[in-house]
């Protein structure tokens, strides 16, 4: 037995201990940080380009035919597709346990196969992997009194961007709200008319004399020559000067400076990147998968400064937002927490052996369980992040339950007057089956956390290994290095003041504890009021669950708030960046009011190129310096920006699971209802009555569908039999209009040893208005020019500028945040319910945001609980062979239920994920304490004492050690539940649920065990009664006494 060998051989225990220590230091210094487990959602994405396509077009054309494609994939979860006006964009997520790169390659595969049903002029689909570390960690911004936007994005662009890049762990570095340089060639549709030039000759002079080629070498007698011919345009002086057709009979030759206006500057006008009302530019990091959030902070911080001694005068380089911050101090308050737990924990231990011997055995059995557990961490290749933390912090109460059971039964006889060798070799073989009984039950409780489907199942995962682990050593080092220490440690505690207090006290709880139950077991009627009580208690549970409000996750306050900003279809970029001065101003003020550090607004959107959208940061001060939290200021500002009516600016706090990859249609905040079907009108007439409710809805925030047919287009509309009489090409007319009126990148030019774009675009004033289509000129089969107008006719309508899809079918969203107190289960609850009151043929429903991962955690969760509680039951039969006594232990259970639940609703919190798995923890705690009484009650029947006996005998004898393990659970939970600061709802939420379990369900244990064991174990025998029934044959036969086995 393993504790016989420590104890005969205590430095062996000694050096097993050590070596756990510094391989579980090892192991954690190779852990990497960051804020939640790495899950990478296998998303794969496919982008086409078809220009001058409608998004009608688009999706007849490239949209459904993909999707036709790519259906019969394997593990597909959801097929997310857009069609706009010149692209196609589908996002297609599978399920978690696809590989990603596999799932990559069956998407090419595919794609490949329909890539020739595809038009001829659209570009090859581009096929892309996402990842869960696409979005950036750092934002930071670059300001000058000295250099202008334009400049200031060069010098970065130039210096910073591949530097920053380079810093350890950093994947990306991309640049934000900058504008760079270009050379903008800007066309004048009357002089190329008036000369006979179109836009295919201004690019095609451009790609021909624009150019730099090797041209061989000249091989001399003593030295070879490398011959390059240079280009000759690098500015706009140069580039007004490129011919574009030959000399005519008069040797007159036409410059593009005769049909354009030239100059350097920026690539696109339409950027705007502010922080805290000044014009900015900002680069944005993205962090490598498995690499240190904390650490890249770090060196980030030590680059910028290194870096600011090195800029222009008057230049500046700070860290604008970084994300991290949430993360260490979060984890930093989780390793504060972590210390005031065991400090607690070994107070009450000190308290109740009353000997700091005693005490001192599972204090300091739990920092080495703890570091012990990194050790199975690392080789999985799991993170040090909130959640294997915060299960680190729930271990503490864990872990040091079998130490005491162990040193409080050595310390026992030791009193008793055995020597502390001896008491230690007997006292853990008595408690053996005990400690080997009540971990095997608490990694039973764990394992169906390992198996949660979907996304959150998955966040989950490392939490219930790091919790497993840590019980699994608790128990390894319980058995060993306890009793070894016990052994050259313990000595008998009556001649300490403290222990003669507590040993009175003690004593006098045990005594009045034994009579209780002398009592209460006398009675014939105390099992009926028992079995009464404990069938109200749980109807008591299931209502206080039904009632209690129901989320996801809690709220964390991050320290920072978003702003989206949508401006009506077709709004272009001055009138959003108008209204986003205005939304400005709002954000400022809590900023001259001390909230918050820092405001940031961006036009457009961060990633997007429309120009009606826009967004928003306030980042807040730390947690400590601001009386007001995240969802406050939120709150406040949606109050502000409702009155706002040109654009829907909502404000919203980031909530505690970010999804990444993009794809899903799971994470955010916001709870989306998608109504699919095949009719865009059909389904947005279904959702306007749904939409008209919403509103009316004070729970939720200024809800919208996603379908808004208002866009202004302009159709073109090319006439065929026209075009094909005068040759001219679809393609021509397409790339006059894209030149013209959008914007074409045609060539580059090289300016201080970089390469520009060189774009050509007509300028503003004459692409105001549908006349100046008619300016264009394009070139027939002859070579003579005509008007476009003759060509073409023109329609001006409204449309919608994107056309959704999900999972092969058109789809009308609608999308709502909701305000304080409004749970994702009551909205939830309440678009189901409106769903239901308009029944409507061809339309179904699907979730996305935050309701999409809601629905799946929430029957996950409850699964697992179900599993746990299937799991212990077993586990305790097989351990105890029999069926009663594990009923009599499960009986526990609902009592711990009832006690978490009581303690969210002291507390003001919610059903979410976290309190689920605090309910799933309990059984453990809860099933713990049983055993402690049943196992010691059958060493007693086996003793030769009847039922009513043994279990009085175990349950007072057992009394210490149950209110210890109890206690010291509730005080590791403790510190969670009071503790503030970054991330403390998670924290609070689930030390609430398992203090107030823990200790009501001992309290309540302690009798409702020995009642119905009473009752139902004079049913049961001893786990060892077959064997010793066996034994006892053999002994006889062998003694003559039995009968012979037949030949």
């Amino acid at each position: 037995m393993l504790s016989d060998l420590s104890v005969r051989r205590p430095v062996f225990a000694a050096v097993a201990a050590i070596i756990l220590c510094v391989i579980g230091l090892a192991a954690f210094k190779s852990l990497p940080i960051r804020e939640l487990p790495s899950v990478d959602p296998p998303v794969v994405s496919i982008s086409t380009a078809y220009r001058g396509a409608s998004a009608e077009v688009i999706e007849e054309r490239i949209t459904q035919i993909i999707e036709r494609q790519v259906a019969g994939i394997q593990g597909i979860d959801r097929v997310n597709s857009s069609s706009r006006d010149g692209r196609s964009q589908i996002t297609i997520t599978f399920t978690l346990d696809r590989d990603l790169d596999a799932a990559a390659n069956d998407v090419r595969d595919a794609v490949s196969r329909v890539a020739a049903n595809l038009p001829d002029q659209a570009d090859p689909p581009q096929i892309a992997k996402a990842n869960a570390d696409s979005s950036p960690i750092i934002v930071l911004n670059l300001t000058s009194s000295t250099l202008s936007t334009l400049e200031l994005a060069d010098y970065a662009d130039r210096y910073l961007v591949e530097r920053m890049s380079t810093i350890p762990g950093v994947a990306q570095a991309n640049l934000y709200g900058a504008p760079l340089y270009a050379m903008r060639i800007w066309l004048d549709a009357d002089a190329m008319a008036a000369r006979g030039v179109t836009v295919d000759d201004v690019e095609n002079a451009l790609n021909a004399q624009n150019v730099e080629l090797p041209a061989g070498a000249l091989e001399g007698a003593t030295k070879d020559f490398t011959i390059r011919v240079s280009r000759a345009y690098s500015k706009p002086e140069d580039f007004l000067k490129l011919p574009l057709r030959g000399g005519d009979a008069s040797g007159f030759v036409v410059r593009l400076g005769d049909v354009a206006r030239v100059e350097e500057g920026a690539d696109e006008r339409r950027k705007l990147f502010r922080g805290n009302g000044v014009n900015q530019v900002g680069i944005a990091l993205t962090r490598q998968s498995q690499a240190n959030d904390v650490a890249i902070s770090e060196a980030v911080r030590k680059e910028v400064e290194t870096i600011n001694q090195t800029l222009p005068a008057g230049t500046k380089m700070i860290v604008a937002i970084d994300n991290s911050v949430f993360t260490a101090e979060a984890i930093h308050e989780v390793w504060i927490t972590m210390g005031i737990s065991i400090a607690l924990v070994a107070l009450v231990n000190l308290l109740f052996l009353g000997s700091w011997r005693s005490a001192l055995i599972p204090s300091i059995v739990a920092p080495i369980c703890i570091l012990s557990t990194f050790i199975v961490l690392a080789p999985l290749g799991f993170s040090l992040n909130l959640l294997t933390l915060l299960a680190l912090v729930l271990a503490v109460g864990l872990v040091v339950d079998d130490a005491i059971v162990v040193v409080e039964n050595i310390q026992r006889r030791v009193d008793e007057g055995e020597p502390p060798t001896v008491a230690a070799l007997r006292g853990t073989r008595q408690v053996f089956f005990a400690v080997v009984a009540t971990t095997i039950v608490l990694i039973s409780v764990f394992a169906p956390l390992m198996f949660l489907p979907g996304y959150i199942g998955r966040l989950f995962v490392e939490l219930a290994v790091a919790i497993a682990a840590a019980v699994g050593f608790s128990a390894l080092l319980a058995l060993s290095l306890s009793p070894m220490m016990a052994s050259k440690l313990l000595k008998p505690a009556s001649t300490n003041w403290l222990s003669r207090q507590v040993d009175r006290a003690m004593d006098a709880l045990k005594d009045s504890y034994r009579h209780s139950l002398e009592g209460l077991l006398g009675k014939g009627s105390a099992t009926l009021v028992t079995g009464l009580s404990v069938l109200v208690l749980a109807v008591c549970a299931g209502g206080l669950f039904a009632v209690l409000p129901q989320e996801l996750v809690p709220a964390e306050d991050r320290g920072r708030v978003d702003v989206s900003i949508n401006g009506p279809e077709g709004s272009g970029f001055d009138a959003t960046v108008k209204v986003a001065d205005r939304i400005e101003k709002i954000l400022d003020q809590y900023r001259r009011d001390g909230v918050a550090e820092r405001t940031i607004i961006t036009v457009p959107r961060f990633g997007q190129n429309q120009f009606n959208t826009g967004n928003a940061v306030i980042a807040l001060k730390p947690w400590g310096e601001r009386d007001k939290s995240a969802d406050q200021v939120a709150a406040e500002l949606n109050k502000s920006l409702s009155r706002i009516t040109s654009v829907r600016a909502v404000a919203s706090v980031r909530g505690a699971f970010q999804r990444g990859g993009g794809g899903g249609g799971g994470g955010g905040t916001n709870v989306d209802l998608i109504a699919v079907g095949n009719d865009y009108v059909q389904l947005a007439n279904w959702l306007k009555p749904i939409l008209s409710a919403s509103q009316a809805n004070p729970g939720l925030s200024r809800p919208r569908l996603d379908y808004e047919p208002t866009a202004p287009r302009l159709s073109v509309q090319i006439d065929r039999d026209k075009a094909a009489t005068l040759g001219v090409s679809a393609q021509s007319i397409g790339r006059a209009l894209e030149t013209m009126f959008g914007s074409r990148q045609v060539t580059t030019y090289i300016k201080s040893g970089q390469e520009y774009d060189v774009i050509l675009q007509t300028a503003l004033e004459q692409r105001r208005g549908i006349e100046d289509l008619n300016r264009l000129q394009v070139r027939t089969l002859s070579g003579a020019l005509v008007p476009l107008s003759t060509v073409v006719t023109t329609e001006l309508r409204g449309d919608t500028p994107d056309r959704p899809r999900v999972d092969r079918l058109r789809s009308v969203t609608l999308t709502t945040q909701l305000n304080p107190g409004y749970t994702v289960a009551d909205a939830v609850k309440f678009f189901q319910d409106q769903a239901a009151a308009h029944p409507t043929p061809g339309v179904s429903v699907k979730w996305g945001g935050q309701a999409k991962d809601y629905l799946e955690a929430s029957g996950a969760v409850g699964l697992a609980f179900g599993l746990a509680l299937l799991l212990v039951f077993l586990v305790l039969a097989a351990q105890f062979e029999s069926w009663i006594h594990p009923a009599v232990i499960m009986l526990t259970v609902p009592l711990a239920a009832l006690g978490g639940l009581f303690g969210l609703l002291m507390t003001g919190s919610t059903i979410n994920t976290y309190s689920q798995i605090g309910l799933i923890i309990l059984v453990g705690i809860a099933a713990k304490n049983g055993i402690l009484i049943v196992e010691f009650a059958n060493q007693l029947r086996d003793e030769g004492l009847k039922v009513r006996e043994a279990v009085i005998e175990a349950a007072a004898l057992r009394l210490r050690p149950i209110i210890m393990t109890s206690i010291s659970a509730a005080m590791g939970a403790l510190p969670l539940m009071l503790w503030a600061g970054a991330g403390a709802g998670s924290r609070k939420t689930i030390g609430a649920v398992i203090f107030t379990g823990a200790i009501f369900a001992t309290l309540l244990t302690l009798f409702v065990v020995p009642v119905f064991y009473n009752l139902l174990a004079r049913f049961t025998k001893s786990p060892e009664w077959t064997s010793r029934q066996i034994e006892d044959y053999e002994a006889r036969e062998k003694s003559g006494e039995g009968h012979a086995s037949p030949a």
